[in-house]
């Protein structure tokens, strides 16, 4: 299994080279092209919220309770809330996520559960989507793109990290095959996933089902996204 860091390194790494896919081949701007990268290296890291160490978990919450109300801000500001309310639901947020989110996450969740899964990982770029209310849709599947990069790279290192080998003999370790999958052991926990999992989709249907996509495609939906002033 691949260290914290390690799984840090790796999703960074991937972080700027999906930033800089960004810049050499639709021309986006710094900020867009940033926050992509911030997404995808976070992405890398967020299996491991379920982790049996502290540290790891500590930190992840801390950083999700900052990015999460972040991309909150596009939302509440379209929702016509005054800067003072808007500072009040943020800090809410702050604390929800820092503290009450990350309590009971603690407790309904095993390492390499169902956490460690393609599922979650395609429910990690949906929460982006919504999170993330912009009016301009390529770059919101530009976010929620390089979140599930991001995550899915996490989950590759795992499986790629559980193979061994001991002379010519390939040998696998205890977690072979827990990362890269579709299905807990608990089909309660499977119905909750997966009921979270067509929620989300659905919604997002619903989000886009106005917009004129039937010509669509993404490199068209993403040079819509802010460019660089030449």
């Amino acid at each position: 299994m691949a260290s914290y860091l390690g799984h840090l390194s790796f999703s960074s790494a991937l972080g700027a080279a999906y930033g800089s896919v960004a810049v050499f081949a639709w021309n986006l701007d710094w900020g867009p092209v940033f926050l992509g990268a911030g997404l995808t290296t976070i992405g890398g890291l967020l299996p491991d919220l379920d982790s049996e160490s502290g540290v790891p978990v500590r930190e992840l919450f801390s950083l999700a309770a900052v990015v999460g109300p972040v991309l909150l801000l596009h939302r509440l500001v379209d929702m016509g809330l005054s800067m003072e309310e808007i500072l009040v639901v943020l800090g809410g947020a702050y604390l929800l996520i820092r503290y009450g989110l990350s309590r009971i996450f603690k407790k309904i969740t095993v390492h390499r559960g169902i956490f460690h899964s393609i599922p979650a990982m395609l429910i990690a770029g949906l929460a982006v989507f919504h999170l993330y209310r912009s009016p301009n849709l390529g770059l919101r599947i530009y976010l929620a793109l390089g979140t599930m990069l991001g995550f899915l790279s996490h989950l590759i290192l795992d499986e790629l990290c559980s193979v061994g080998f001991s002379g010519l003999k390939l040998r696998l370790n205890k977690y072979a095959g827990s990362a890269l999958k579709f299905f807990s052991p608990s089909w309660p926990v499977n119905v909750v996933t997966y009921t979270l999992l067509i929620a989300l989709a659905w919604l997002a249907i619903q989000e886009t089902g106005d917009l004129n996509l039937e010509n669509a495609n993404f490199p068209d939906l993403i040079m819509n996204v802010p460019s660089r002033t030449k």
